[in-house]
């Protein structure tokens, strides 16, 4: 995700992402855990994106 494209949604819109992200985050961890995971870097990719969308969400409650 592009942080140019994250800066142009809403905070509802953000909150909805992070949900999901969230979601997916847990759904890595539990492949990784038993040996599933096929893709290693998708869960520094999502982790990523979750911190991209917190530093947004907290620059527009300082504006």
């Amino acid at each position: 995700m592009k942080v140019s494209d994250l800066r142009q949604k809403t905070k509802i819109e953000l909150d909805t992402i992070l949900l999901e992200l969230s979601r997916e985050r847990f759904n890595l961890k539990m492949q990784k855990g038993t040996g599933q995971l096929s893709k290693p870097d998708q869960v520094k990719k999502v982790r990523r994106n979750v911190a991209r969308i917190h530093t947004i969400l907290k620059e527009m409650a300082s504006a």
